[in-house]
């Protein structure tokens, strides 16, 4: 058993939660009746945040602000050299305010401080990308339709845009979103989750001193009921950008069926690392550890499968064991941490519970495998399960929580099946020194993203989404402002016109 943890109270432990009013139109708003929401550090048991309470009068005006900014206002009709001017001074503001943002994320979530610093200054580098692409976004032209034609085909923004993000990276994930929604010339209404709202409502800030005018973007705090789901279904919204599990994903989809809304969709994942023999075993140890443990494991794309070649398992799991034991847990605030606190009682029990039943159905607990006492906050330990097969609901169900599965395999069409059995097809991994088998296993997965001899990395360039039930469409990428437009072709007739209908 591990020591208790002992966690220091930060500072903000003896002040009065912050407060946050709602943004719409360009202006803070309290709720019409008062209603607020209070959020706890998960990582330290004090309030930390309170937010005005959207509900339903909330919610139609800042989708007819954003309505009337799409309509009426300049945002929609600048030139793309403005709106990146925009984007631009937003990201280097993001930057000046990266260790407040950091530290609130870090205090809502549980994540550690060091990790939510790597966050900001990613989602700095997104939009800074978003406002590359405001400026490249062109439509097409076609000569060769004869001599009395010339077909043109523009690309408009969609409209407004209804965002809906998540609890475990609440600035990152909506920095994945909005700027290139904002750079083809939408407008947006935006739901953080509930319990990790603080650093969205700073973004608008950063936005609308960056010179976004009233309306572009309003930003409401507010449960799943009374905000996510107006805002899907409202007849003024075009798209609906969500992230979060897949079950409620298709909630969000049927919602937005109605009135046959775009919806893009980035969901749940269980993600499989194939190792082989002759991979670099140690690069991999480290990558299984970093790929089942990292952001507790709260994170749609960890590594939560690690399918090993039987040959090796026993030598390969000692070294990831020996690694995991090493992974510090603890203190969010604290530089050193590697693991911070569970995002809630509640989640912890449930991923808890799924350790549980794997002991049940005959798996064993390798490492780890329990809660972390402590003085504030909820911690579990990095855990890994071996004796697992591909029936269980650890193998299959997304844990959302640092619990590493472990299957084995003889042969590549077996890791393979392993990999792809399951409802899920978000991204995957495989180690070895073979090009030819990277290549079959990068070829045949059946995922978004296939990581080879690396696990988790990501850049703003490359586009990101999942197959099967792990979403629709794609994030990121040279085409990410594209998903944010309508296609309107033009055709111009040159001269008289021949070929009468009737003559």
């Amino acid at each position: 058993m591990n020591a208790p943890l002992n966690i220091t109270m930060p500072a903000e432990a003896s002040q009065a939660p912050k407060a946050y009013k709602l943004l719409i139109d360009g202006k803070h708003v309290d709720a019409r009746d008062g209603r607020t929401i209070e959020r706890s550090s998960p990582g330290h048991g004090f309030a930390v945040s309170r937010y005005a309470q959207a509900g339903a009068e909330e919610v139609e005006a800042a989708v007819q602000a954003a309505h009337k900014a799409f309509e009426a206002g300049h945002w929609p009709r600048m030139k793309a050299s403005e709106r990146a001017t925009v984007l631009l001074k937003a990201a280097d503001l993001i930057e000046t305010r990266l260790e407040e943002i950091a530290r609130l994320d870090a205090l809502e979530s549980g994540k550690p401080i060091a990790q939510a610093r790597g966050e900001i200054g990613g989602a700095v580098d997104i939009w800074r990308y978003a406002a590359s692409l405001a400026r490249t976004l062109s439509g097409e032209s076609y000569a060769n339709l004869g001599d009395a034609m010339l077909g043109v085909v523009l690309r408009e923004p969609i409209g407004v845009v209804s965002i809906i993000t998540p609890w475990n990276f609440p600035f990152l994930i909506v920095s994945q979103k909005l700027p290139f929604a904002l750079a083809a010339g939408c407008t947006a209404v935006v739901k953080p989750s509930e319990m990790t709202s603080a650093s969205t409502f700073v973004l608008g800030d950063i936005l609308l001193e960056a010179g976004l005018p009233a309306g572009v973007v309003n930003i409401l705090a507010g449960f799943g009921a009374d905000v996510g789901a107006p805002v899907v279904s409202h007849p003024l919204v075009e798209m609906v950008s969500f992230t979060g599990s897949t079950r409620v994903g298709k909630m969000t989809m049927a919602a937005a069926s109605n009135s046959l809304k775009k919806v893009s969709m980035e969901l749940g994942g269980k993600n499989g690392q194939i190792v082989f023999p002759d991979a670099d075993l140690k690069a991999a140890a480290d990558a299984a550890v970093f790929g089942g443990f990292f952001n507790a494991g709260e994170c749609c794309n960890a590594g939560s499968r690690l399918i090993v070649h039987a040959a090796i398992a026993d030598d390969f799991l000692g070294a990831v064991k020996a690694l995991a034991e090493k992974v510090r847990v603890g203190d969010p605030l604290d530089d050193r941490t590697k693991v911070g606190a569970m995002i809630s009682a509640d989640h912890m029990a449930k991923v808890a519970g799924y350790v549980i039943a794997a002991k049940t159905d005959g798996g064993n607990v390798y490492s780890g495998g329990g809660q972390r006492a402590s003085n504030a906050g909820q911690y579990l330990d990095p855990t890994i399960v071996r004796g697992v097969t591909e029936d269980m609901a650890i193998a299959r169900e997304e844990v959302f929580g640092p619990v590493l599965s472990v299957l084995t395999f003889e042969t590549i069409e077996k890791a393979l099946h392993i990999a792809n059995n399951t409802p899920y097809g978000l991204s995957a991994g495989v180690w070895s020194a073979s090009i030819d088998t990277c290549m079959s296993v990068a070829r045949s997965v059946r995922s978004g993203t296939v990581w080879v001899n690396t696990f988790m990395e990501g850049y703003p360039e490359l586009p990101f989404g999942g197959y099967k039930q792990s979403g629709l469409g794609r994030e990121l990428g040279k085409r990410a402002v594209e998903d944010y437009t309508e296609e309107k072709t033009i055709q111009f007739h040159r001269g008289q016109r021949t070929g009468w209908w009737v003559g």
